[in-house]
């Protein structure tokens, strides 16, 4: 299969064209450690993102993939260590940094009652976003994640899948530089998890991607890189088969090319 993944991160320009210049940040991730109680989850966790690079976390159900997502968002602090994007320290500096950052939790929620173009509206002005860059900041988002047939249709009414496509959109609403998408593809059919193999690579071109989940035949596709989360601590990995020995999981089945 034809491989997903972009070459480097730009970031947008504030008047004209689509894209702007090349930015040079960097994603640092340091010596990260948070305790649950007096029992230690995450343990001296380092890696770091470099702009364009999608990378994959992967680990067993309760390896804390999801709590090491929380501390990156700032949802939650750690024990110790810290976060730093091009210099910045993100748990001292935070709404800088929360500006610079799109996340997408595992169980993400939207109104219901609100029809999406004008739920993405309400989200990007309760972040800050200038009046008169919302709608083309909405527009843009919904045009990215294949959600402009369904603008004036109430969110709760969208299926699962589309609905996971809009909180997609919120979390890439204002062009973050850093996208953090916990079990993206999960509870997805095969086809929209290609679609949403498409909208990651699409992003590359702008934001760094860290996404956790465990379909390792489809991440493989679009990942430049793997990080596993075992005993509490980060394992480099170079491919899917990498993340496999490590996590101890048997090789997929080979395709039969039979209709799914």
């Amino acid at each position: 299969m034809t491989s997903m993944r972009r070459p480097c991160c730009v970031c947008p320009s504030t008047e004209g064209g689509r894209y702007g210049r090349i930015v040079p940040l960097m994603f640092d991730v340091q010596h990260i450690s948070f305790s649950w109680g007096r029992k230690p989850l995450l343990e001296d966790v380092s890696f770091s993102l470099a702009p364009g690079e999608t990378a994959v976390l992967a680990g067993a159900n309760g390896a804390g993939k999801t709590t090491l997502l929380k501390i990156l968002a700032g949802v939650c602090l750690p024990s110790s260590g810290r976060v730093l994007v091009d210099g910045i320290d993100a748990f001292r500096q935070t709404l800088r940094f929360r500006r610079m950052l799109g996340y997408l939790p595992e169980a993400a929620c939207a109104d219901p009652d609100l029809r999406v173009r004008k739920y993405l509206r309400y989200r990007a002005n309760l972040r800050g976003e200038m009046t008169k860059k919302i709608r083309h900041r909405v527009a843009e988002a919904m045009e990215l994640c294949g959600l402009e047939p369904y603008a004036d249709v109430p969110v709760g009414t969208l299926s699962f899948g589309l609905r996971k496509r809009v909180a997609l959109a919120d979390a890439v609403l204002l062009r973050p530089r850093f996208l953090l998408l916990d079990d993206l593809l999960a509870g997805l059919d095969p086809a929209t998890r290609a679609s949403f193999g498409r909208i990651v690579a699409a992003v590359s071109s702008f934001a760094a991607v860290l996404v956790s989940g465990h379909e390792l035949n489809e991440l493989e596709q679009w990942a430049d890189k793997f990080y596993v989360l075992r005993d509490g601590r980060v394992v480099g990995a170079k491919t899917a088969a990498g993340v496999r020995t490590i996590l101890g999981l048997t090789p997929p089945a080979p395709s039969t090319g039979g209709a799914a």
